[in-house]
């Protein structure tokens, strides 16, 4: 790939080119959009796409913006580390998901800064708006809540044509995490998911909602169980009351996937309109765990669950900033990073 400028792209409407016949499996090798997949090629430094869901920027903690809060003297943002990891682990392939009425912002933020970054590394950066008028059918009077991460995949489906990882804007994942998943898919793996260990992710300023993990004997996913509220105490961890076990593996929605998953998704998106939103036309959400936990109950995917012992960081409350920034300069100061962030790629 070049390092051509960031180009922008919106997403047609999503039933328009819909395919009527969609694989039970995401195996294979497939005609993706004119562009053929081999699901296992074999190589480190196969294409590979970071997908940044970026389009909730905007909502507030305490007076700021908190996903373009600095973490560190230079002014960075969480998402320059993300995306530094990324392409460190050998992802190319930039598209951030933003809405069209922050793109000014965000791209002052750290879009223009980015693109530069990018081009001298070879690493191609689209954009894409998640619109809430892009469904597949009329939208509810009064809808004006986001349709949720799902829609927001499908906002980059023209552009993905390689193994993607998808990664929430305002969350640190740790440099682990981004080989871990790059090289599964590299190697020709299908679906996984980076497991963070519990006590690696949690607040000390709040309760905090993780997805717990079940896992069969071979790392394979089996069910994802939203947990919410759940708290440090003395011992550990607790969730209303119900102790928890702080080396359980957690999603903290960082999935790799293949551009065959998109069409399943997009299957899905449909019936989700024709059912969900029939049923509650004004919150209703399709969400990425939400769908791969229906597929892993119909037996139509499998997810390799990759743990990673690195912490995850994110600032739930504006409590949690100050700890953020220092858990970042001591990365610096270990050498973990670089002060010029880039220079070692």
């Amino acid at each position: 790939m070049d390092g051509a400028g960031p180009q922008v792209h919106t997403r047609p409407k999503f039933l328009a080119g819909l395919e009527a016949d969609l694989p039970d499996h995401l195996g294979g090798t497939q005609d993706v959009r004119g562009v053929t997949v081999k699901r296992n090629e074999k190589g480190k430094n196969m294409d590979t796409t970071l997908l940044i869901m970026a389009a909730g920027i905007g909502s507030r903690f305490g007076g700021g913006i908190k996903q373009l809060e600095p973490v560190d003297a230079s002014g960075r943002i969480i998402m320059d580390y993300s995306i530094h990891d990324a392409m460190e682990a050998g992802f190319n392939h930039i598209i951030f998901v933003i809405r069209k009425d922050i793109e000014a912002a965000f791209r002052e933020a750290i879009g223009d800064r980015m693109a530069a970054v990018c081009a001298a590394h070879g690493v191609t950066v689209d954009y894409v708006f998640q619109d809430l008028h892009d469904i597949p059918g009329q939208l509810p009077e009064g809808r004006t809540k986001p349709w949720g991460t799902g829609q927001a995949v499908l906002a980059a489906k023209d552009l993905i044509h390689t193994p993607f990882v998808i990664i929430n804007a305002d969350d640190y994942y740790g440099k682990d995490g981004f080989r871990k998943v790059h090289d599964y898919l590299a190697d020709g793996g299908e679906a996984c998911m980076a497991g963070f260990v519990l006590k690696n992710t949690l607040s000390d300023n709040g309760s905090v909602t993780r997805g717990i993990c079940e896992m069969d004997a071979q790392s394979n996913l089996t069910k994802v169980v939203e947990t919410k509220n759940i708290v440090k105490t003395a011992g550990g961890a607790e969730a209303d009351g119900t102790v928890l076990d702080l080396e359980s593996l957690v999603s903290m929605n960082m999935w790799g996937l293949t551009p065959a998953f998109l069409d399943v998704l997009e299957e899905g998106f449909v019936e989700f309109f024709q059912k969900e939103v029939l049923q509650n036309p004004l919150k209703a959400e399709y969400l990425i765990p939400t769908f791969v936990g229906h597929l892993l109950q119909e037996g139509k995917l499998t997810v390799k669950v990759l743990r990673t012992d690195d912490s995850w960081y994110g600032m739930t409350y504006k409590e949690d900033v100050p700890a953020v920034k220092e858990s970042f300069r001591k990365m610096l100061e270990k050498g973990v990073y670089r002060e010029e962030l880039f220079a070692d790629l």
